[in-house]
């Protein structure tokens, strides 16, 4: 039986679904929030070959037939769980205990505040000095990390155009290019510290669904990241959900060829990096994991600096370092990669 769906997807009617009809096709059809799982699913199922009529059948019926729907057990038909990532080795580690070291910085290393004057500058332009200097204070509290790529790997958070100039950002109102200002600074260091270490060190991403043009990589990143770059998907806060998008099973395997540290950036701080970090670190406690955040890659909207009798006189932002503190999570003003 011929899937209207895939018909109409299958631009080239070949009965073949490639990643590149499913986003031509997606725009055309002005797909939007009701369509953003199936497109998520389908485009982490296409970003290594194409799906045959036959087999996008029977994605469909499971997604039919699961509770979970598209976030539901088709997932492990994803790249995450074919036998050559499976059993393919991520890195050879080294046998130091955590990848990590704390040490203070040396003659002739740049300033901490150097690394912090952008965001600190943002915050005093849109919100005063006061609230910058609350920041920049917040920052002091923490060291800089040095951290080998040879015991640790990075999850990046959300890296999309949707939180920058897409449809999340929209929907925030009038003041949303200055409010979101913070998360494309983050961005930006994102995007610096990939140049250095995209290829070389073991990195990974999550995808909030969005829809066509506001599911893509940021701006910053879309021309370092590889375009077959697999992700996890992740429709809510935490990466752990959902339960077979993978992200368990990689760091399990990263772990067993011995990494220890998992650093944590994007955004945004108060969320999803914060319910991600503390449900990882509780997670793997038990396999001498360590989640380190990097604050100078976490974003967050610019209300989310304000002190506020929501969390006691305290910001969101504040509120979110020291729930990952009292979790376990080392938070680190910023990380170096060595």
């Amino acid at each position: 039986m011929i899937d209207p769906l895939f018909e109409t997807l299958d631009l080239n009617q070949d009965g073949e679904l490639t990643r590149s009809e499913l986003h031509t096709a997606a725009k055309r059809m002005g797909w939007h929030w009701y369509e953003a799982p199936i497109f998520a699913l389908l485009d982490l199922l296409t970003i290594q070959e194409s799906i045959p009529q036959s087999l996008f059948n029977d994605f469909m019926q499971q997604i039919a037939a699961d509770p979970r729907g598209p976030y539901g057990r088709v997932l492990l038909n994803s790249p995450h769980f074919s036998p050559s990532v499976l059993s393919k080795p991520n890195r050879s580690y080294s046998n130091k205990p955590s990848g990590v070291d704390t040490s203070s910085q040396g003659p002739g290393k740049t300033r901490d505040e150097d690394f912090d004057g952008d965001s600190v500058k943002v915050l005093e332009q849109t919100l005063g000095i006061d609230i910058a200097t609350s920041y920049r204070r917040l920052l002091g509290a923490f060291d800089t990390l040095r951290i080998s790529t040879g015991g640790a790997m990075l999850v990046i958070i959300d890296p999309q155009r949707s939180f920058t100039q897409g449809v999340w950002m929209q929907s925030i109102g009038a003041e949303a290019a200055v409010d979101v200002e913070p998360i494309r600074m983050a961005f930006n260091n994102c995007a610096k510290l990939l140049n250095k270490t995209y290829g070389r060190a073991e990195i990974m991403f999550t995808r909030c669904p969005f829809p066509p043009v506001s599911y893509d990589w940021d701006d910053r990143l879309a021309g370092i990241i590889d375009s077959r770059q697999l992700y996890f998907i992740k429709p809510g806060n935490s990466v752990l959900f959902p339960p077979f998008n993978g992200f368990k099973e990689w760091v399990a395997r990263c772990i067993e060829h011995g990494a220890r540290t998992l650093v944590i950036g994007g955004c945004t701080l108060n969320s999803c990096v914060r319910v991600s970090s503390v449900e990882t670190q509780t997670r793997f406690k038990d396999r001498n994991l360590q989640v380190v955040v990097d604050l100078n890659l976490c974003g967050a909207r610019r209300r989310n600096f304000i002190p506020t009798p929501t969390f006691d006189g305290l910001s969101a932002v504040e509120s979110a370092v020291r729930q990952m503190t009292a979790a376990g999570v080392k938070v680190a003003r910023r990380v170096e990669w060595e």
